[in-house]
């Protein structure tokens, strides 16, 4: 009798929590009963289940990052308590209109292969990483630290750059308009204010006419917070890492009016020799709904930083003579340190946005936004002929550092015995640009199966292109001859040298969409088009009235379709494939970094292809998915370094890829306390023909060599193309958990040197391929309350077994024996800490 009564006066808990804004299964919620330590957390069909012994009237909590809690009083009588279906809303204001702009892919719904990440996964496991190496452990992406200097971190997609992995913030691409380049360190100060992070890979489900031919990252900040409160947070790491931060949040106020400012800055040495740096962010977000159908909203947020870099690839003799934090790039200059690379940017970016409900079933979203980057990056150049110039090797002391006092000296020797012709000058080379654009979704639910979508995408870009005098390195002037207008002249600090040019891109886009869901089918097809014109101004190659070229018109679009089935609740499948025709780059338009027009551009053709496999099941979900994707008429510029630093570039022309592979991830849930996640990639990238033809410029872009590039069948470098991850989650304790990832790369291939594979015999090799490598990082979490506070205390270790590893590199020529040999590489980063605290009320 007494177990029965036990027994009895236990109370089984049940329910499902659902997203208002989508109708999908909250995942990964907590669930509890107020004052206890009795809960579950939600599994992967948003459903929950969990004994209570409490008896009598109770107050069940429900909460999940992201969303506005839930509380409910709850009758505990013992037996089955079916709670039904909860509705989540999102705590923040806009939110949700952002996620459509973003196109965000729903689970079982989107025919495509997705990962996403939260702004607590952000929290505790980046750490003082770079914000691109959370998405580390997802298939198919690579995340290379490169130099090891603040925000230099690189990001391949299934074997694809920057340039052709479509990134979005808030909807809004922010890929260069110029070479389709993302360069992290402008946005270093997105860890602060992301509130969700997906990676779409493939043809992803952005509509508009984007670069996704690796695939998307969908980037959503952080909006107006619908509850008043704020937060303060304080970081330490090794090599000196500082972090503070602040946000506050009036929440939605009784005038309609909210508004949510987030401030931080960050510095440190670095954990590479000669890599200090300093970033601030700021986050401003005002909000207004003006009534049930209106709402405004402004959003501002920028990252100003500056850092020093490691630019120069370097061999296993210097690393093991100097270090892993070897730099061979800086030394000290009249007592104080002094690094030849060094980066500063602020890139603003600020957007308003109005969402109209026009009625129950359209939806009218629309953003302008402008962002104006100002900023660039430094090193030593020479207007001496090539074989006289000064080289910074030849001024090393025995640690490998430079002594820039002795390579004064010599420079103003070099001047003097020139009579003021040759010396070298540490310039800056600055890339600005304003860009402006506008972009508006119409969303119309034709019926309960049928929606559809359209929209226009606007851009304008201007870039101005420049260099400027930094320091004489010890002498009076410089004589800078790169300016046709006036031929050779003296420039001193502050005036431009190298060149001067402006590239203006125009771009106008439709996109529209159709889609169908019932039942167990969702299908789409969807299709934009674009125009995107060219102009190009060069100040100092040209006389008055040849400066300007005219505008320069390319026509490109895409057509996507797929469909995912849901066989039943536990399994899905979903094919997709699509054509894109992308207007080439400038690069491509404009030969030889002078108004030179290619006759010949060309668009580059994409054609792409997926098929998938999901299983879920309560506390289980696995994914798979094969890809296939035929690059044509490809053009990008590789850029190399010499031994003494200096850097040169070639623009590639005509280049054909083929990648494929297939990619798996799992998520297993055994008990609410322990979360287990598993990821694999494997891939086959190689590039499809040689080159021929190609020509070389060094950093001031004068042509100064012309080579073959015989790179058939060779694999894409500086890119894993085996990856595979495990992750463990444990909750050790009540609100403190303990986490465990490890991850593997394989089959990474060193990049070319275009200025190497001119040699014939390089058509029977294969690229050299670095050393396979895993890491293992560790980290805690606690979260506490104190009064009326709430407070998380962050640990995280990376690379705890401080691995000596290849993360980068790029080939040098053949051997005796004909195989490919190893001109050099970056060495990834060692093993870091950091500690955090975040208070908020």
């Amino acid at each position: 009798m007494l177990f029965s009564s036990i027994a009895f006066s236990q109370t089984i808990l049940k329910g499902s929590l659902v997203d208002t804004s989508n109708g999908e299964p909250i995942i990964g919620a907590n669930v509890t009963i107020v004052g206890t330590t009795t809960g579950a957390i939600s599994d992967y069909n948003g459903h929950f289940s969990f004994e209570a012994k409490k008896t009598g009237e109770q107050k069940l909590s429900i909460s999940f990052v992201g969303m506005q809690p839930i509380y409910r009083n709850v009758l505990l009588n013992g037996g089955l308590l079916d709670l039904g279906t909860f509705k989540m809303e999102a705590d923040a204001i806009g939110l949700e209109e952002v996620e459509v702009m973003a196109s965000i892919a729903v689970d079982r719904k989107t025919p495509v292969a997705a990962a996403s990440i939260s702004a607590e996964d952000i929290e505790t496991k980046v750490g003082n990483q770079d914000f691109p190496q959370v998405l580390k452990s997802t298939p198919g992406v690579y995340v290379s630290g490169a130099g090891g200097g603040f925000g230099d971190s690189r990001i391949s997609l299934r074997g694809f750059d920057s340039e052709n992995v479509a990134v979005m913030i808030n909807g809004v691409p922010v890929n260069d308009m110029e070479n389709g380049k993302v360069y992290w360190s402008n946005w270093a100060g997105l860890n602060d204010v992301t509130k969700t992070m997906q990676v779409q890979r493939g043809l992803g489900a952005s509509k508009l006419a984007v670069p996704s031919v690796g695939g998307t990252i969908n980037i959503i900040t952080k909006a107006t917070d619908a509850q008043k409160g704020g937060s303060v947070y304080m970081g330490m790491g090794n090599d000196g890492y500082l972090k503070t931060g602040l946000t506050l949040s009036t929440g939605l106020m009784k005038n309609g009016l909210a508004v949510t400012t987030s401030l931080s800055r960050t510095s440190g040495n670095g954990y590479v020799d000669g890599t200090p740096f300093e970033g601030y962010s700021y986050f401003l977000n005002v909000a207004k709904q003006i009534n049930k159908k209106h709402t405004l909203s402004f959003t501002t947020f920028g990252a100003p930083q500056s850092h020093g870099q490691r630019r120069t690839y370097l061999t296993d003799e210097e690393y093991n003579k100097y270090g892993n934090r070897y730099n061979a790039d800086w030394g000290y200059k009249d007592g104080k340190a002094f690094n030849t690379n060094v980066n500063s940017y602020h890139k603003p970016q600020m957007s308003l946005n109005w969402y109209w409900t026009i009625n129950d079933k359209t939806d009218l979203a629309t953003t302008a936004y402008v962002s104006v980057g100002r900023g660039g990056g430094t090193g030593l150049t020479s207007n001496a002929p090539y074989g006289q110039q000064l080289n910074v090797n030849d001024f090393r002391n025995e640690n490998g550092i430079i002594d820039f006092d002795a390579f004064v000296r010599a420079n103003q020797e070099q001047f003097k015995n020139s009579n003021g012709q040759y010396s070298s000058v540490f310039r800056k080379s600055h890339n600005n640009h304003l860009w402006t654009g506008a972009v508006s979704t119409l969303t119309h639910k034709a019926n309960d199966y049928w929606t559809i979508t359209g929209g226009i995408d606007l851009r304008y870009y201007k870039g101005q292109h420049y260099q400027t005098v930094e320091d004489l390195m010890g002498n009076d002037y410089y004589i800078d001859r790169s300016n046709q207008s006036t031929g050779p002249r003296k420039v001193r600090v502050g005036d431009k040298m190298g060149y001067n040019n402006d590239g203006i891109v125009q771009w106008q886009g439709l996109f529209g969409q159709v889609e169908y869901s019932k039942d167990q089918l969702t299908w789409f097809m969807s299709a934009a088009a674009s125009h995107q014109a060219y102009k190009r101004i060069d100040y100092f190659k040209y006389k008055e009235g040849t400066k300007e070229t005219d505008w320069q018109s390319f026509f490109g679009g895409s057509i996507k379709t797929g469909a995912n089935y849901n066989i039943d609740e536990h399994h899905n499948v979903f094919v997709n494939a699509g054509f894109i025709s992308r207007q080439p780059f400038m690069n491509a338009v404009f030969l030889n970094y002078k108004n030179d027009i290619n006759k010949k551009a060309t668009n580059e053709k994409i054609l792409s292809g997926e098929i998938g496999y999901g299983y879920r099941t309560k506390g289980f979900r696995v994914n798979v998915n094969a890809y296939y994707t035929l690059w044509k008429d490809k053009a990008f510029t590789k850029t190399v370094y010499d031994t003494n630093g200096q850097s040169y570039t070639a623009n590639l022309l005509g280049v054909d890829a083929l990648h494929k592979g297939i990619e798996l991830d799992a998520v297993w849930q055994p008990t609410r306390k322990l979360t287990i996640t598993a990821m694999a990639s494997v891939g086959d990238w190689k590039w499809l023909n040689n080159l021929e033809n190609v020509k070389i410029f060094d950093d001031q872009q004068n042509e100064i060599d012309e080579v073959n590039v015989f790179m058939k069948n060779k694999h894409v470098g500086n890119s894993a193309q085996t990856t595979a991850a495990i992750g463990v989650t444990y909750e050790v304790l009540p609100r403190l958990r303990v986490m465990g990832d490890w991850n593997f790369y394989g089959n990474l291939y060193a990049d070319y040197d275009v200025t190497k594979l001119n040699n014939p015999a390089y058509k029977n090799t294969s690229m050299y391929r670095l050393p396979d490598y895993d890491l293992v990082d560790l980290g805690a979490s606690y979260a506490f309350k104190i009064g009326h506070f709430t407070g998380m205390i962050n640990l995280k270790v990376n690379n705890v077994f401080d691995t000596q590893y290849a993360v980068q590199g790029q080939q040098g020529g053949l051997n005796e024996m004909g195989r490919p040999t190893l001109r050099g590489y970056y060495r990834g980063i060692g093993r870091t800490y950091s500690i955090g605290l975040k208070i908020s009320f």
